[in-house]
């Protein structure tokens, strides 16, 4: 028997009747032989380990634009974070943890450099707006390259996790699968605390700051609200699946008094971190760029890369300039930016 098999064999074994199996995915786009060694989501998951836009996470902001610091979350950081934090809840539930592992992996490859400020600004240009959960399947589908052929020709539950991950606190269906569901509540349990913890390291908050009708609820520390979160989660999972007759119909959710509690803060950190004046500084010079630079190259689409080119001639300018911004760390959009706007004697004495 193939080590692919006995995987699968364990799996029907050991996981939970609500479990997406291995060997029941729904497939790909273009079918491909099994792998000897690995399931379809393992496979799945080392595809996305190996992409370039997985890479590119590392310098990509989470919050902070250019902080003078090590310590501060890069977006890669965050996806690591969300991982972690998705795989014990799946474990604790006998999920799938290597479709987990390709859903949390995967689920911000299409973030743009400069985190929110970036989507923003590409939202305003496009004309049918950008949402990064979206580009994140893009991204998967068409700008990655798989054997000479455009995307990773991810399993569809893969996709589907990826899409789904965002909309939290609005009545959008989440993703299909269980597994996908958790990334969606792993995403905001990590970038929430892991964000606070961020903004009392570069004394934007304090922790007693934040408002205490929240953290009475969820703990006073940032491990104190991740463990509350996580246990909740896991136990109100377990009961909704306990009485629930088919997968297809759960919708997994905290209880009422945690999930005020996490929207609460949510929106706090909106109001005083993400859109607050702490910042601001930086999101006006970063939307700068972005729109300097779209402008540019809808003007001189040649100047970008083959790839984005192609895209031009079969999507439109827009959509071309729009995959090869989207795609840029923070530093190579500064460096793109450094080179249209100074002189080459300039940059090279800066």
């Amino acid at each position: 028997m193939l080590m692919r098999e006995e995987i699968e064999s364990w799996e029907r074994q050991q996981l939970s009747p609500m479990a997406t199996l291995s060997a029941e995915s729904l497939g790909r786009c273009r079918p491909e032989e099994p792998d000897e060694m690995r399931t379809c989501f393992m496979r799945d998951r080392d595809r996305i380990i190996h992409s370039k836009a997985f890479r590119r996470l590392n310098q990509k902001t989470q919050v902070y634009i250019t902080p003078s610091g090590d310590h501060y979350r890069t977006r890669l950081t965050h996806t690591l974070e969300v991982n972690q934090i998705a795989k014990t809840i799946g474990k604790a539930l006998r999920l799938n943890e290597d479709l987990i592992e390709a859903i949390a992996l995967a689920h911000d490859v299409g973030h743009t450099p400069f985190a929110h400020t970036g989507e923003e600004v590409l939202d305003e240009l496009m004309p049918d707006g950008f949402r990064h959960n979206q580009n994140s399947v893009r991204v998967l589908e068409r700008i990655e390259q798989h054997k000479d052929q455009p995307g990773l020709n991810l399993c569809q539950e893969v996709l589907d996790g990826v899409l789904c991950h965002s909309g939290y606190g609005t009545a959008k269906k989440g993703a299909a699968t269980l597994e996908g569901q958790i990334i969606r509540f792993s995403d905001k349990i990590a970038y929430v605390q892991h964000d606070i913890d961020d903004s009392i390291r570069a004394g934007v908050l304090r922790e007693e700051d934040l408002p205490s009708a929240y953290t009475a609820v969820l703990g006073h520390s940032h491990g104190d609200r991740i463990t509350t979160l996580v246990s909740d989660l896991v136990l109100h999972a377990r009961s909704i699946m306990e009485q629930a007759s088919k997968k297809e119909d759960i919708q997994l959710c905290f209880s009422p008094e945690v999930d005020a509690a996490l929207k609460g803060l949510r929106a706090f950190m909106f109001d005083h971190v993400y859109k607050g004046d702490v910042c601001a500084m930086e999101r006006e010079r970063a939307a700068l760029v972005v729109r300097y630079l779209f402008e540019h190259y809808c003007t001189y689409p040649e100047q970008m890369p083959s790839l984005y080119q192609q895209i031009v001639a079969v999507e439109g300018t827009k959509q071309g300039v729009c995959d090869y911004i989207s795609g840029m760390s923070d530093a190579y959009c500064i460096s793109a930016f450094k080179q249209i706007t100074i002189p080459r004697s300039f940059i090279h004495a800066l």
